[in-house]
C-alpha cells in the first residue's frame, strides 16, 4: 500500500504564485546543466523504435522519465528531474517518445496519451539489462498520464523491480484537459501545441503520404480537431472522444497495485476538476497544492532543485528502501 511519507508543503517564491508565471518562467529562463546522456534505442513490438537516453552511475536503481507532449529527453522539467534523482542515487533512463527523438520513425503512427506498451517496452529493455532491482518510474503532463496507464493496465502483474511512480501536472481525464487547453486564456499555448504538432505532421506526410496529410490543418482548431483527424483514426479509436475516454488515466487507478503519487497544481491552466481524482485508492493519492502551475513548482535554493524535483527524490527513495 502507499506509505505515508512526509510531505512538505509547496510554497511558491514570492510574486511567482501565480499559475501562467509557473508554466512559463522556467520554460523561458531555466537551464540545467547535466553529464551528456548516452543515447540507446529500444526496438518496440511492432518493429518500431524508441530512443532512450541515459545517465549511469552505476546505481542499483533506475528512474525512467517521461516527458510531456511536444517534448523530449532535453526539456528543462526532465534534465532539472535527471539532476535531482542522479545525485540522489538513481540511474536515470529518460525515453522520447516516438518521433521525439530528432528521427522519425519507421511506422505512420506516433506515441499518445494510451501509449503504455510504449512504456512497457522501456521497462522491459531496462530489465533486460539485469543491472537494476528497483525500477521508479516519474512522468509529466501527458507523460505522467501514460506512467499511471501504465501502472493500472498492469496492475499486480507489473513487474516486480516497479517500486513506484511519481507524477506531475497529470491531464488524467483527457476531455477535461482538452477542455482546459481551449479556453481563450490559453490561446497561445494552445497555438503552440498546435505550430509544433503541425510541424511534425508535415514531417510525416513527407515520408509516409500515404497516411499523412497535411490539406485543412490550418482548419483544425483545437485538440478536438487534432485527435479526430489524426491521432484517433490512427491509433485504432473511431473518435476523439472515444479515444479520450479509453486513454484517460482516471478510468484505471483503481487497478494500480504500487505506490503513485499525482501530483497537480490547483492553478495548473491545462486541467479542469475532473483531473483531479479526489478518491484516493489504497495505492495511490493525490497532492494538489494551491500553486505550482504547469510542469512549474519553482523553487530557489542551494541545490537547485525544484519542489517538484525534492518530493520526487523523497518518494521514490522511500518505496525503494521496502
Amino acid at each position: 500500500m502507499l506509505p505515508e511519507i512526509p510531505i512538505p508543503p509547496y510554497t511558491p517564491p514570492l510574486l511567482l504564485g501565480n499559475g501562467h508565471v509557473q508554466s512559463v518562467l522556467p520554460t523561458l529562463f531555466r537551464r540545467v546543466s547535466l553529464p551528456p546522456y548516452t543515447r540507446e534505442r529500444v526496438t518496440l513490438p511492432d518493429g518500431d523504435f524508441l530512443d532512450v537516453d541515459w545517465l549511469r552511475g552505476g546505481y542499483p536503481r533506475v528512474a525512467i522519465i517521461a516527458h510531456g507532449l511536444g517534448g523530449h529527453s532535453d526539456r528543462w522539467y526532465v534534465k532539472g528531474m535527471a539532476r535531482a534523482l542522479f545525485a540522489s542515487g538513481w540511474d536515470i533512463a529518460a525515453w522520447n517518445f516516438r518521433g521525439c527523438g530528432g528521427t522519425l520513425n519507421d511506422r505512420p503512427i506516433f506515441t499518445h496519451s494510451g501509449s503504455s506498451g510504449d512504456l512497457d517496452a522501456v521497462v522491459q529493455a531496462v530489465r533486460a539489462t539485469g543491472r537494476y532491482a528497483r525500477i521508479g518510474l516519474v512522468g509529466f503532463s501527458m507523460g505522467g498520464n501514460i506512467t499511471l496507464l501504465y501502472l493500472g493496465r498492469a496492475g499486480a502483474a507489473l513487474p516486480p523491480e516497479v517500486c513506484g511512480a511519481v507524477t506531475f501536472s497529470v491531464p488524467c481525464d483527457l476531455a477535461g484537459a482538452a477542455q482546459a487547453i481551449s479556453r481563450p486564456v490559453n490561446k497561445p499555448y494552445l497555438k503552440r501545441f498546435l505550430i509544433q504538432l503541425r510541424d511534425h505532421i508535415a514531417a510525416m506526410a513527407e515520408k509516409f503520404p500515404d497516411s499523412f496529410s497535411l490539406d485543412g490543418y490550418d482548419a483544425i482548431h483545437d485538440f478536438a480537431g487534432f485527435d479526430g483527424r489524426y491521432t484517433a483514426p490512427l491509433h485504432g479509436f473511431p473518435s476523439a472522444e472515444e479515444y479520450w475516454a479509453r486513454s484517460s488515466a482516471t478510468t484505471v487507478l483503481h487497478a494500480i497495485r504500487r505506490p503513485a503519487w499525482i501530483v497537480n497544481a490547483r492553478n495548473d491552466p491545462f486541467l479542469t476538476a475532473s483531473c483531479f481524482p479526489e478518491t484516493e485508492t489504497p495505492w495511490t493519492r493525490l497532492i494538489a497544492p494551491d500553486s505550482g502551475g504547469h510542469c512549474g513548482f519553482i523553487a530557489f535554493n542551494r541545490a537547485r532543485r525544484y519542489w517538484s524535483e525534492s518530493f520526487a527524490c523523497l518518494a521514490l527513495d522511500y518505496v525503494a528502501r521496502d
